[in-house]
C-alpha cells in the first residue's frame, strides 16, 4: 500500500473513536471512497442472533444512485455471506454495455461480532472486478464498521445499566423511607393506644382527646400512605378508573381552600380565576392532584402564603400553582415526575416519592399536562393545562 493509502487508514482508526456511529460510518464511508471506488454500501444488521437481517445503513453514491432493483442493495449475496461466514465475490455473467446498472459486481463481508450479526455489501456498476488490494482495504473497513458497532452497542448496554441501577436505587429509597413512613405512625398509634390502655392511670378528657387526635391523624396518615401506593400501582398499570363528568373547576378549586383552610388555619392560599367555561374531569382525582401540589407547597415553603389561579386560554384552562418559597435546584427538574423520585437532602421531610408521578399520571388521563418553573431563594410553580369541554 502507498503511503496516502496508509495515511487515510491510519485517520479512519482515528475516527472509529466518535460517539455518534452514524457520523462515524458516514465519515468512514467518505474515506474509503478516495482509494477505494464503489457506487453502493449497505449495511445489514441483527442486534441478536435469531433475529433478521435489516439495513441499518445506506449509500448510494455512484451510478447506481436511483437503481431500484434487488441487486442494488446485495440482498441476495447477504444470505450467502451469512450462510458460510466468508468473503463472498458476485460477478455478472454479461455485461451490459449501455446500461452498467444492470451488471453490478458485489462483494459481501463478513461483520464478526460477540452476539449481533452483520455483513457489509460493496456494489460496482460495470465494474471492473475487486482486486486483492482492495479486498484487503475492504477488509480492513469491515474491521472498522466491527469496532463501530460494537463500540455503539457498549454504549447502549452501559446506558440500559445506568437506568437499571438508577431506577433500582429509587426503589431502593422507596422501600427504605416507606418503612420509615410506615413506622413512624405506627409507633405513635402503638404509643398512645398503650398508654389509654394503661389502668393504672386516669387520664382527664383533656389528655384523652389529645392522644385519640394523634391516633386519628397518624391513622389518616397511614391511611394515605397506602392510597398514593395503590394509586401509582394502578396508574403505571393504566387500572385507575375515571369519572369523567362536567365540572367547574372554579368552584372546586374555592371548595377545596374552604376545606383545607378549616383544617389548617395557619395556611394563607389566594385565589383568583377568570371566566371560564367547564371541562371534562374526574373532580375527584383532580381535587387530588391540587390537594397534592398544595400539600408539597406548604410542606417545603412553610409559612409561605401560596396563590392559585386559573386561566382561560380558549381550548384549554391553565391553572397555577404558586408558593415562594426556597424553590428546586435545576439539576432535579427533569426527574420530579419521576416514579419514587425524592429531591435529596428532604430526609426530615415525609413523603414518598409517588405523588408528582400520580399527579402527572391524572394530568395525562385528562389529556392535559402538568409542569414546574423554579427559582432558587424566590419559589416554584406547578403549570396544569387542561383541556376545556367541547
Amino acid at each position: 500500500m502507498d503511503e496516502k493509502t496508509l495515511e487515510i487508514i491510519g485517520n479512519m482508526i482515528e475516527t472509529i473513536a466518535q460517539d455518534d456511529w452514524k457520523s462515524t460510518i458516514d465519515s468512514l464511508v467518505r474515506s474509503l471512497r478516495k482509494i477505494f471506488v464503489f457506487d453502493n454500501l449497505v449495511v445489514y444488521l441483527s442486534e441478536k442472533a435469531e433475529n433478521p437481517l435489516e439495513a441499518v445503513y445506506a449509500r448510494s453514491l455512484g451510478r447506481g444512485r436511483n437503481a431500484e432493483a434487488d441487486a442494488a442493495w446485495g440482498e441476495n449475496i447477504t444470505n450467502q455471506v451469512l450462510a458460510t461466514g466468508k468473503i463472498v465475490q458476485l460477478n455478472p455473467k454479461d455485461t451490459v454495455e449501455n446500461d452498467r446498472v444492470l451488471s453490478p459486481y458485489l462483494l459481501g463481508l463478513p461483520l464478526n461480532m460477540v452476539e449481533a450479526r452483520g455483513v457489509l455489501i460493496l456494489i460496482r456498476f460495470g465494474g471492473p472486478d475487486f482486486t486483492p488490494d482492495q479486498l484487503q482495504l475492504a477488509k480492513i473497513f469491515a474491521g472498522n464498521l466491527t469496532h463501530v458497532f460494537e463500540r455503539h452497542f457498549f454504549r447502549e448496554c452501559l446506558i440500559q445499566f445506568e437506568s437499571v441501577k438508577y431506577r433500582t436505587q429509587l426503589q431502593d429509597d422507596f422501600i427504605a423511607t416507606i418503612s420509615h413512613d410506615f413506622n413512624t405512625p405506627l409507633g405513635f398509634i402503638k404509643g398512645y393506644t398503650t398508654s389509654l390502655l394503661r389502668s393504672d392511670i386516669a387520664w382527664d378528657p383533656t389528655t384523652v382527646q389529645e392522644f385519640l387526635t394523634i391516633i386519628d391523624e397518624e391513622t389518616d396518615h397511614m391511611i394515605s400512605l397506602i392510597g398514593q401506593m395503590l394509586d401509582s400501582a394502578r396508574l403505571k398499570n393504566g387500572k385507575l378508573p375515571m369519572d369523567f363528568q362536567p365540572i367547574r373547576l372554579d368552584s372546586l378549586i374555592r371548595d377545596l381552600i374552604t376545606r383545607i383552610s378549616s383544617r389548617k388555619k395557619e395556611l394563607s392560599i389566594d385565589f383568583v380565576s377568570e371566566k371560564i367555561p367547564p371541562i371534562q374531569a374526574d373532580s375527584n382525582r383532580i381535587v387530588q392532584v391540587l390537594e397534592n401540589l398544595i400539600d408539597n407547597a406548604n410542606k417545603y415553603a412553610p409559612g409561605s402564603p401560596i396563590s392559585i389561579a386559573i386561566y382561560n386560554r380558549i381550548d384549554h384552562l391553565g391553572v397555577d400553582i404558586v408558593d415562594h418559597g426556597p424553590g428546586i435546584p435545576e439539576e432535579h427538574i427533569p426527574f420530579l415526575f419521576e416514579r419514587f423520585y425524592r429531591v435529596p437532602g428532604q430526609v426530615e421531610k415525609r413523603g414518598t416519592g409517588l405523588g408528582l408521578f400520580i399527579c402527572k399520571e391524572i394530568i395525562d388521563a385528562h389529556h392535559g399536562n402538568i409542569s414546574v418553573e423554579t427559582s432558587i431563594g424566590q419559589g416554584t410553580t406547578f403549570h396544569i393545562n387542561l383541556p376545556v369541554l367541547q
